[in-house]
């Protein structure tokens, strides 16, 4: 064994901090480990641990820092799947919204699709550093933009507990550590055990079941563990849920406060206002032109109810075959608009997922003071998405006669949907760890080396945008049959366009052939560390021992994303292209912390702790920068303690950031500030610098054509991008009850961060052009391209090229309060904790001059949060009730006439609130005596359905708000089986 025992009391008092998450930052354990300790050899210190926030080791109940410990029993009690849910439950995670994998569904996020982060303040996951057993973890994800940890990564099963410090520690931590660290602590000792477990809704979708076992071994010189762990998560369909059936308008009159959406006559309810199909027509100048959409009369109801439609009588006029109608004009032909489509359905909500994870640990004591530990996991998780689209081609004039039954002075513009959408995505995670430790004395030291290697690929569902460029100009005549497509050589096919099944996604075989596909690209991202640090005692004060800890790191990151061929050569429709993103990062450290026991037993100081430290890093891609942190904790009497803390923290352009490939996205036409100027000049609605510049760049007053989606492209910023910086601010109080029955803490936070880099959008950068002062000049106007109004009157953005620069700033401020009760009753040992954190300010600056903007309060962003969780343990019996809660929100502040509008000239509201939400879960819990341990609860115990928006003012799917506060699938049943050995 090791000399002191040490490693078989620091599980002792791990466990104490992970059976006390309901007390811990509260100190009111200190005194059992006190008597724990209290036959300790006098002439020996008493055992410390390393706790997150601090190299030096301490019983670590008295930080200076906030802490929280979140043990995962809370996972079993509350029927929480992933680590990502376990972590969302936490106050720090709870104010802002988060990314988890069904909001990787609808959009391109961080990490690619079903990955799950933790942005602590809201701040963002790459500002959040992510620790496993004290040690960074290494990235994991696809697509060019990876750089936080995805908590899917790690089974729940094989974690004890996880800490959470509050505040910025790159002092300590180097890069990323702005927000917060969060440790996760796995597994130790010699207890096996097998679990299986399931979530059922009370509804058909979003199944989750789980089968892991674990064996551990302790022996004379070591230990060993092995966790396997296999979890499904079901797939959730938009047609599982009638919270997600199409979204309505949610329009309602100024002055009566009655529904004012157009009525679908066809159903008798308010119209579904999704993807509309069928098809465009462009005006050129028909003097009969009526309406954009035109749809086609699949069941008769519109040739039934006597609907007008062209009656061509001059030359130019607008001719339609029979059977097609214009719709979409006013609010009666709105109501029979197609836009309801039964593809819809099919779209994942949450997406199915697979996973499995094998982790394991060893450690052996080479010598009395020398011990070899080693860490291994590797995880495996498969993501598919299903998804549908809009998508449109080609663009024929009526008039050329080409399209028979068309005619007029229109541009005929085929749109169709299709369910030829979504993405595979496969992530294999490996991280292995090597290292030793030992003890000199009373110093301790360690030496170790990790590896992390994320290898995935993705295969995305496209449509070639050759192919169907290939069919279209097969209209004018050009050569198909025989032919190949340029890029994708696919064999040409003359596609129907202007069939109706065809607008309605009812493919032949041979368009499908044709134009769809699946383009496949992979991501690695590798990161190698080594550390070294010796922590110990220098000498004694009258206060105390003053002790410290130094240490170095070496750090390597290396990414190459090579995303598909048909990406790369810009050849998938109406999405993103990306070119290959490829860079390598190396850190060099050095660090130092100190911890000073000023004052003891003094009147009015029960004692008094100063904690200096400090890093120099040297990152090869910017350069040196030196971070510092210093931490006061008084105990003015034995429960009464005050601790603040403040520090500077960095963080290095991520390599997404500096060597992105150029990636494409797009943006509408009607978001450029010239826009229809004239109108807007008219209702008194536009800048008048921006009137002024966009008359001095010659664009037409009633400029209001829409020519198609504009093109955006961002790069990243080597070369140019300089770190992030910020300072943390934290002051706060700890109280407890001398009998340890009461406790409290109530933090204040205050976190700046500066040269935030940020990816300027192409909307941004037009915006930057047409509002400034010096027009002429302004760096931004060169930056995007527009035609020139020659072709058919298009004045529209062609290209616009943004990048990642240092140009933003955040500030959070807030406070977060802890209050626990814990005491033995009538009816058993009672346990009671509220945590709630308060939102001060949580703004955001895109320039310096610029105007900041308040999060705070807006939908996502609730001022308060929280959660009350009560348990009562007797006997062999143990019942849970947690309540999580998250304040009223809107997002009134964002538009410039509150909730106020107008639909087709009515003056209507909307809505873009959120009242307060309450989420409720019940527990029981019964251990039996042949060690078989069953859990059975109910999450939203009372079917708490997502507070509903208006699509056009609210993050929605349907009219159902999609925050990551707010829960979709409805209420749950769970249950887990253990049984230990």
């Amino acid at each position: 064994m090791m000399k002191n025992s040490r490693i078989a009391k620091s599980v002792r008092l791990a466990l104490v901090f992970g059976a006390a998450s309901t007390l811990f930052s509260t100190g009111a354990m200190a005194q059992d480990v006190t008597d724990a300790e209290e036959n300790i050899d006098t002439e020996e210190r008493a055992e410390r641990i390393t706790v997150v926030g601090s190299r030096i080791r301490s019983d670590g109940l008295d930080n200076d820092s906030p802490l929280e410990v979140i043990s995962t029993e809370i996972a079993v009690e509350q029927g929480l799947g992933t680590l990502g849910e376990l972590l969302r439950t936490s106050t720090v995670a709870s104010g802002s919204n988060q990314l988890t994998s069904a909001m990787s569904v609808g959009s391109v996020t961080e990490g690619g699709a079903g990955n799950e982060s933790i942005s602590m303040r809201g701040l963002g996951a790459n500002r959040t550093l992510v620790l496993l057993n004290g040690r960074r973890a290494g990235p994991a994800g696809t697509r060019g933009q990876v750089a936080a940890f995805d908590m899917n990564s790690i089974p729940v099963s094989a974690v004890e507990r996880v800490e959470i410090l509050k505040d910025g520690a790159s002092s300590l931590y180097g890069s990323d550590a702005v927000a917060g660290v969060i440790n996760i602590i796995t597994k130790k000792g010699d207890d096996s055990s097998f679990n299986v477990s399931a979530n059922q809704p009370m509804e058909s979708g979003g199944e989750n079941y789980r089968l892991n076992g674990t064996i551990g071994r302790a022996y004379s010189k070591g230990s060993v563990r092995l966790v396997a762990d296999y979890r499904v998560q079901q797939e959730l369909a938009r047609g599982d849920r009638d919270h997600f059936a199409c979204g309505q308008r949610m329009y309602f009159d100024q002055e009566t406060g009655e529904r004012a959406d157009p009525i679908d006559p066809r159903t008798g309810d308010y119209h579904c206002n999704d993807l509309p199909y069928g098809m465009w027509m462009w005006d050129y100048g028909a003097e009969d032109y009526i309406s954009l959409i035109q749809n086609y009369d699949y069941d008769g109801s519109k040739t039934a109810a006597g609907l007008p439609t062209y009656d061509p009588q001059n030359p130019g006029d607008i001719a339609v075959p029979e059977g097609w109608f214009p719709v979409g004009y006013d609010k009666v032909s709105d109501g029979w608009s197609d836009a309801d489509h039964p593809f819809q359905d099919l779209e994942s909500m949450i997406p199915r997922t697979e996973a499995w994870s094998l982790y394991g640990q060893a450690d052996y004591d080479l010598t009395d003071t020398v011990r070899f530990y080693s860490e291994f996991l590797h995880s495996r998780r498969e993501t598919k998405i299903n998804s549908y689209r809009q998508f449109w081609e080609p663009f024929i004039p009526a008039w050329y006669g080409l399209v028979e039954g068309w005619d007029g002075y229109v541009a005929l513009d085929p749109t169709a949907v299709t369910d030829h959408s979504g993405s595979t995505t496969t992530i294999d995670y490996t991280r292995g760890v090597l290292g030793l430790e030992g003890s000199i004395g009373f110093w301790n030291w360690d030496v170790s080396w990790q590896r992390s290697l994320s290898s995935g690929t993705y295969a995305t569902k496209i449509i070639y945008q050759d192919a169907l460029e290939m069919a279209a100009n097969a209209i004018w005549g050009d050569p198909c049959e025989g032919e190949l497509s340029p890029i994708s050589q696919r064999e040409c096919y003359a596609v129907d366009f202007f069939d109706p099944e065809y607008l309605r996604g009812n493919f032949d075989q041979g368009t499908r052939d044709f134009l769809f596909g699946v383009d496949h690209g992979k991501t690695i991202y590798k990161q190698d560390t080594v550390d070294a640090y010796i922590t110990g005692d220098l000498f004694d004060l009258p206060a105390g021992t003053v002790a410290t800890a130094v240490g170095m790191a070496y750090q390597t990151d290396e990414i190459v994303d090579t995303p598909g061929e048909a990406t790369l050569a810009k050849n998938s429709w109406g999405m993103s292209s990306a070119g290959i993103t490829a860079g390598r990062q190396t850190t060099v450290a050095a660090y130092g912390e100190v911890q000073v026991p000023v004052l003891r037993d003094l009147p009015g100081i029960y004692n008094l702790d100063v904690t200096g430290s400090a890093r120099w890093t040297d990152v090869n891609t910017y350069g040196n920068d030196t971070t510092f942190k210093l931490g006061v904790n008084w105990a003015i009497t034995d429960s009464f303690r005050v601790r603040a803390s403040r520090g500077t923290s960095f963080r290095s352009p991520a390599l997404f950031e500096l060597y992105l490939g150029d990636q494409s996205a797009f943006f509408d036409q009607r978001s450029d500030p010239c826009w229809n100027w004239a109108q807007r000049e008219q209702d008194g609605t536009i800048n008048p610098t921006v009137l002024a510049n966009c008359q001095a760049d010659g664009i037409p007053g009633d400029y209001a054509q829409d020519f198609g989606s504009g093109t955006a492209y961002t790069g990243g910023g080597a070369g140019t991008l300089r770190a992030e910086t910020s300072v943390s601010e934290g002051i706060g109080f700890v109280w407890s009850s001398p009998e340890g029955v009461w406790a409290t803490s109530v933090d204040y936070y205050n976190v700046q961060i500066d040269n935030q880099v940020d990816d300027l959008s192409g909307v941004q950068i037009l915006n930057l052009c047409y509002t400034s002062e010096n027009f002429e000049n302004e760096p931004f106007c060169d930056r995007f391209t527009r035609n020139d109004g020659s072709e058919s009157g298009n004045w529209g953005i062609d290209e616009v090229y943004g990048g990642y620069v240092n140009v933003a700033s955040q500030k959070v401020r807030g406070i977060d309060t802890v209050v626990s009760y814990q005491d033995e009753t009538d009816a058993g040992f009672l346990r009671v904790r509220l945590d709630h954190t308060v939102q001060i300010e949580r703004t955001y600056r895109q320039f310096e001059d610029s105007a900041p903007i308040q999060y705070v309060g807006r939908l996502g962003n609730p001022r308060h949060s929280g959660s009350l969780t009560v348990s009562l343990e007797r006997d062999s019996w143990s019942y849970t009730w947690a309540a999580r809660y998250v304040g009223k929100v809107n997002d009134y502040d964002r538009f410039a006439n509150g909730n106020e509008t107008t639909y087709r000239g009515t003056p209507v509201t909307f809505i873009a609130e959120a009242p307060t939400t309450v989420y409720h879960t019940a527990s029981v819990n019964k251990s039996f005596d042949n060690n078989v341990d069953v859990t059975l609860g109910m999450t939203n115990v009372f079917d708490k359905k997502p507070p509903m928006g208006s699509p056009s003012a609210a993050y929605t799917v349907g009219n159902a708000m999609l925050y990551s506060q707010y829960d979709q699938l409805g209420r749950q049943l769970f249950l887990n089986v253990g049984y230990s050995f």
